[in-house]
């Protein structure tokens, strides 16, 4: 079996619905320029509140995908 090499980069997704459509945001925006995306780890969740009232969900991730060397 070859050796392999991940990087890991973190990201912020945001939602006004949930934590979890945050997160996904963040994986699927990440998805449209990485290829090998591996495993997405929540870090840390919050909220953006404004007059007692929540505006915005924010989650943070760590998204590893597969280090290919440039030719």
């Amino acid at each position: 079996m070859a050796e392999s090499v991940y990087k890991i980069i973190e990201l912020v997704g945001t939602s006004t619905e949930s934590w979890e459509r945050a997160a996904a945001a963040a994986v699927e925006r990440a998805s449209s320029t990485l290829r090998d995306l591996r495993v997405a780890e929540v870090v840390e969740l919050d909220m953006h509140v404004e007059g007692g009232k929540v505006m915005l969900y924010r989650a943070r991730i760590k998204l590893s995908f597969k280090y290919e060397e440039q030719p």
